[in-house]
This record gives C-alpha cells, structure tokens and sequence, in this order.
C-alpha cells in the first residue's frame, strides 16, 4: 500500500520480518475475534437491525473526527464509487448480516463459516486484478469453501440442509471479502486506516435511517452487559481495530502479518467456549481447523505467486 499518508509499501520492502508488526497484528486480530461472541451476547437483548446499523453510526462519528484531526484530503472522483464497494462490504453487509445470523447460531459455528474469510478475500482480489495464479490455488481455496459448506451441512442435520443463518453467514463472508479486496487496492491511494474510516463517513447516512428506523420499531432495551458488548462492537470491531491491524501491516513485513488473521477463527471459537460456555466439540474443532488450512495454503499460495 502506498500513498502520502501509507508508508506500507515502503515497509515491506526494505523491513525484515518485525516481532512489531507480527504484534500489532496480532492485537488488531484479538480484537477482531470478540467481535462474533460480543455479537452474540448483544442480540440477546437487542434487535440485530440496531446493533447491526448503530455500531456503524457510533464509529462513522470517531472516523469522521479522526479524519478531521489529521485533516485529511477528501477523496476523488471513482473513488467514491469504490469506497461504496468497501462500505457496502465492510460496514452495512457484514456487520447487519452476521448480527441476523448470530440471533440463531452459536458463535463457535459461525466462526468456522468465516474462516472462509481470508481464502474469499485472496479469491476475490485475484479476480479483481487479474492475477493468474496456479491451479493450486484454486484447488485449497475450493476445498476450504466444500470443508465449511459440509461442516455447516452437518451441523444444520445433514448434507444439503443448510439453515437460514449459514446462508447469511456465507453472504456476509462474500460481502466483507469483497469489502477487503477492495479496500486493499484503494489503501494504496487514500491510505489504510483511512480508507476505513471515509467508508463509514460514506455508509453514515443509510446507517442513521436504518437506525431511527430500528429504534421506532423496538426502542433498544438490554442489561448491561449486552450494552457494553454492543460498545465494543461499535468502538472496536467497526473502528479501533482497525488501527492496530493496519499499523501491523505498515510495520511489515504485509505478506506475513496478513496471515495473522487465520488465527482470528481460532480465537473466536475459544471465546465462544470462554465466555459464552459454547460446547467445544470435535466436529467444531476438526471443521475449524481444516477450513483454516485449506484457506491458510490458498493464501500463502496466491502471496508466493505474487512476491515472484
């Protein structure tokens, strides 16, 4: 990633492997992976149409102050058209669906579905550049799509009887890699952090109708630890998280602090088993790891390719 305000692509070419950035990398994955729990824990209580809309509002507000602070230049012509990509992915898509889906499905089964994340994303930035890689790549990144079809085919009662909330699960995982390939290509021009945060500035207006909407159909009412799971949701998945993780890959080296995500799966599921008291089963264990493999080869495959 380049740019006057990036200095990722300068990082990564003259940094060696930094215990920094591995760490700051890794923070902004910790914080990413109480994002599927704490979602869990706020539907409990609140409707998934406001939490899914207000945590967006709540962080377009920190965005739109932090862009102004560091008074940075406004973005021009397509880009706009393109950070509409990254909002309609990153900011309404995931968030509202995962918050629908999570009404239903414990938080350990959802996050074997995302695990896809990563494969999805390296998918969709192959076809959005053009790249040519090799069958290899296609062939872990297909397996890892059948390992989380299967393992939520089975836990929904057999093959072939998905319900409802993989469904949005999948869809959500399409619209944040899309979000993500996307938003990884406009970094180089805007900057990292910044192309998240003029993403949420972009989607603030249809979040607030969605919320005043959200709001008069159900006036919001939750103990308090849904409120201040709903708080993390709103400060640090859609916002502070972003931070250290994009601080990670500007340290660098990008290749090798981009795969800190798959630990991202791991994690969740290890809340989900922590804090909610979720059964850790075999099947969830098993499914997690192999849809993390299959997507971990098709990542390092399509990064390889590229270095060379």
């Amino acid at each position: 990633m380049s740019g006057k305000s990036s200095v990722i692509q300068e990082s990564t070419a003259t940094l060696s492997p930094s215990r920094a950035g591995l760490g700051w990398g890794l923070l902004g994955v910790a914080a990413f992976s109480f994002t599927v729990p704490f979602t869990r824990v706020a539907v409990g209580g609140l409707s998934p149409l406001f939490i899914g809309s207000a945590r967006a509002v709540i962080a377009a507000l920190l965005a739109a102050a932090a862009l102004a602070v560091t008074r940075q230049r406004l973005p021009r012509g397509r880009q706009w058209a393109r950070l509409a990509v990254v909002a309609g992915g990153v900011v309404v898509g995931f968030p509202m669906l995962t918050s629908y889906a999570l009404t239903t499905a414990p938080a350990s089964h959802s996050a074997v579905v995302i695990a896809l994340l990563p494969a999805a994303t390296a998918v969709l930035a192959v076809l959005r550049t053009g790249e040519r890689p090799p069958r290899s790549f296609w062939l872990m990144a297909g397996i890892g799509a059948l390992a989380a079809l299967g393992f939520a085919s089975v836990q929904g009662g057999g093959f072939g009887r998905l319900h409802w909330a993989d469904l949005l699960l999948f869809g959500a995982v399409l619209a944040a890699a899309a979000g993500y390939a996307e938003g990884g290509l406009l970094a180089r021009e805007l900057g990292s952090w910044q192309t998240v945060s003029w993403a949420l500035v972009l989607a603030s207006p249809l979040m607030l109708a969605l919320t005043v909407t959200a709001v008069v159909q159900e006036a919001p009412v939750g103990t308090a630890g849904q409120w201040a799971a709903f708080g993390y949701l709103a400060a640090v998945s859609m916002f502070l998280g972003f931070f250290a993780w994009y601080r990670g890959l500007a340290i660098g080296p990008m290749a090798q602090v981009s795969q800190v995500q798959l630990v991202q799966p791991v994690l969740t599921i290890l809340w989900a088993a922590l804090l909610l008291g979720e059964e850790l089963t075999w099947p969830t264990v098993l499914g997690g790891l192999a849809v993390v493999l299959c997507a971990g080869v098709a990542v390092r495959i399509r990064l390889d390719r590229t270095v060379k």
